[in-house]
C-alpha cells in the first residue's frame, strides 16, 4: 500500500496539462460488480480538478440497471448529477458536473436529431454541423475517453467524441484504482491534440 501511494503521489506531480472533461465507457455488468464504484471515481476526478465527468452505461437492457440507481445517485453526494435512462432526466446535488447516461447510443441520438429536424421544417441545405449540435441531447465533448476492462468501444458520443483523446485499460471496472485513472490522465498530457487536422 506505501508503494502505491508512493507511486500514486510521483504520478500526481508529472500531471501538468489535465482534461477538463472525461467519459468513462462501462458496461450493466460492471454497475453490478461495483455500483459504487462511479462515486469513487467522481471523488477522483474532482480531487484532480476535472471540472465534467461522463459515465456511459453500456446495456442491451435498462431495466437491468435500474437496481442500482440509488448507487449511481449518490454521486450527488459529491457533485451535481444529472441521470439518464429512457426518456427520463434526473437532476440532483450541486458541485461539478456529473453526467451518467444509461443504455444510450450515439447512431439513435443523431437519428433522432435529423427527425426533430426534419419535423421542424430545418431545409437540408442549411444543416451544417452547429446545426446537427444544436439538436443533440449530449452536448458535451469529452476531452478523454476511459473504456475499461479492454472490451470494444460503444457508439455513445459518436459524434461529439471524434477528437476525443481515447485511453483503453485492461484493469475490469471493478478493480479500476486511482493509479489507473492517474496513468491515463498522464498519457493524455503526453498527446499532442491534432483535433482532426
Amino acid at each position: 500500500m506505501l508503494i502505491h501511494r508512493y507511486y500514486e503521489r510521483m504520478l500526481k506531480k508529472e500531471l501538468k496539462s489535465l482534461p477538463s472533461s472525461v467519459c468513462f465507457m462501462i458496461t450493466g455488468d460492471d454497475i453490478a460488480g461495483a455500483p459504487m464504484k462511479p462515486e469513487k471515481v467522481c471523488g477522483w476526478c474532482i480531487e484532480f480538478g476535472i471540472s465534467e465527468i461522463i459515465f456511459h452505461i453500456d446495456t442491451d437492457s435498462v431495466d437491468f440497471v435500474l437496481p442500482y440507481l440509488d448507487s449511481l445517485r449518490s454521486i450527488s453526494k459529491i457533485a451535481r448529477l444529472n441521470l439518464c435512462y429512457d426518456d427520463t432526466k434526473e437532476v440532483l446535488g450541486e458541485g461539478p458536473d456529473v453526467s451518467v447516461a444509461i443504455g444510450m447510443s450515439g447512431r439513435e441520438e443523431i437519428i433522432k436529431a435529423i427527425k426533430k429536424m426534419a419535423d421542424e421544417g430545418i431545409e437540408p441545405e442549411s444543416v451544417d454541423e452547429k446545426t446537427l449540435e444544436s439538436y443533440l441531447s449530449f452536448k458535451f465533448e469529452p476531452d478523454l475517453v476511459i473504456k475499461t476492462g479492454g472490451s470494444h468501444l460503444t457508439d455513445f458520443l459518436i459524434w461529439q467524441s471524434v477528437y476525443s483523446e481515447l485511453f483503453f485499460s485492461d484493469i475490469n471496472w471493478k478493480e479500476f484504482r486511482k493509479v489507473d485513472l492517474l496513468r491515463a490522465l498522464r498519457d493524455y498530457q503526453l498527446r499532442k491534440r491534432r483535433y482532426g487536422k
